[in-house]
């Protein structure tokens, strides 16, 4: 029951707006760390020409897709650390609910 006798409070719900703002900037900024790493990298320091030589292109795939393979690890773990705290944060609620109702 609610402190004004309303019933029981619904859990709050995501905002899908807020979701979506976070998520945005999340890419955006992968989009900048990761094309400042990759040019830094294999963008040759004499810009004689527009366009990337076939090595730099080469050296730009291939930090690309290192990069995005360790951001797909990272985010494995991370979402394993996430999902263990959540369970740990379950059973915690558990056990004080268990406490508090002997």
């Amino acid at each position: 029951m609610s402190f004004f006798g309303g019933g029981e409070q619904q859990p709050a719900q995501p905002d899908p707006v807020f979701a979506a703002q976070t998520e945005m900037e999340m890419y955006n900024d992968l989009f900048n760390k990761l094309a400042s790493t990759c040019f830094q990298k294999c963008a040759s320091r004499k810009h004689k020409e527009p366009e990337l030589h076939l090595g730099e292109m080469s050296c730009v795939d291939r930090c690309v897709s290192k990069y995005m393979e360790a951001q797909e690890k990272v985010g494995i773990i991370l979402q394993k650390a996430n999902e263990k705290q959540a369970e740990q944060m379950q059973q915690q609620a558990a056990m004080m609910q268990q406490m508090g109702g002997n």
